[in-house]
């Protein structure tokens, strides 16, 4: 029987112990990355790769993991405006955004993307940042395994806490001790409005004294929360859930500094899609993001008359 099977194996051609070798490896794969995210479902996610190049280039990498019980409700609310607005609508992708984010990359604008919060989180958790083909591949396939393991209240427990929100910083908690001085457990709507802002591009922005797009985005954003209130846009993820109290945010423990020029980009992202603006249409800026108006002008004050000279007379005007 023994020489049987090694006659057997030696009679299969090249192309057919390749194509063996390629099933082997790729039900390898399957099976590793299924247990990946069954452990992930109950397990924190200890470090990922943007933490890992945030260490080795010299930048650090801080995090303070925050359970969703605890973050305060418009952060999510906050993140689901600017990013996802069919977030409890759709499995993991949102093929109307993809579809126009293809049209205008074909047409040679801007470049966009129509990335979902779930395959951010499954880039963020697995992954690498950048693009290519191949991460795009490998980043559906990690959003269907999420999308059926975790559910939508562990998709966005995650996201929230691996997102990236300013240099070497991770989690919106670390990111709201960055800029206000406390923890993501107690936020005004235009503090997670200004965190939500940075993260497309959180190497380039701050949410402290925001300017220029930031500032702008973060009025959007701030608009758009009552939008998710009132449409009930994040009630996917409290389902069956106590969601958390609004509570007054705690003074901030330390002083922050404003940033400096080099906190604002000069090439801010592509606007949303049209689709997300008509789901949640702006709204004029409220609150502290919105600019002071400018102080008038004070009028020059009024010369005083030339005094006469001794024995002059007074000349009359009437």
């Amino acid at each position: 029987m023994v020489r049987a099977s090694a006659r057997r194996s030696t009679r299969r051609s090249l192309p057919a112990r390749l194509i063996l070798g390629l099933f082997k490896l790729l039900l390898g794969f399957v099976l590793l990355s299924v247990l990946w995210v069954v452990a992930y479902r109950f397990e924190n996610p200890p470090i990922t790769a943007t933490m890992i190049g945030d260490m080795l280039a010299g930048r650090g990498a801080t995090r303070e993991w925050m359970s969703l019980d605890e973050i305060d409700r418009d952060m999510v609310r906050a993140v689901i405006g600017a990013e996802d607005s069919k977030y409890c609508d759709h499995s993991g992708f949102d093929w109307d955004s993809i579809a126009d984010a293809a049209r205008a990359n074909a047409s040679g604008g801007r470049i966009r993307g129509g990335s979902t919060i779930s395959q951010q989180t499954a880039k963020n958790a697995f992954l690498w940042q950048g693009g290519g083909y191949f991460r795009k591949g490998l980043e559906a396939w990690f959003t269907l395994l999420i999308e059926q393991i975790w559910g939508k209240r562990r998709i966005m427990e995650v996201y929230l806490n691996v997102a990236e929100t300013g240099i070497g910083t991770y989690g919106v908690s670390a990111g709201a001790e960055r800029y206000f001085g406390h923890d993501a457990r107690t936020l005004t709507r235009e503090q997670a409005a200004r965190l939500a802002a940075v993260l497309p591009l959180p190497k380039g922005r701050d949410a402290i004294a925001p300017r220029g797009f930031t500032r702008r985005y973060g009025n959007i954003i701030a608009a758009r929360i009552g939008t998710v209130i009132r449409d009930r846009l994040d009630a996917c993820v409290y389902r069956g859930e106590v969601a958390p109290r609004d509570r007054t945010p705690p003074p901030s423990r330390k002083p922050i500094a404003v940033p400096g020029e080099e906190a604002e980009t000069s090439t801010p992202p592509p606007p949303p899609p049209p689709e997300v603006l008509e789901a949640l249409p702006e709204a004029p800026p409220t609150g502290e993001l919105t600019p002071p108006p400018p102080e008038p002008a004070e009028e020059p004050a009024p010369e005083p008359e030339p005094a006469l000279e001794p024995g002059e007379p007074a000349t009359n005007t009437l």
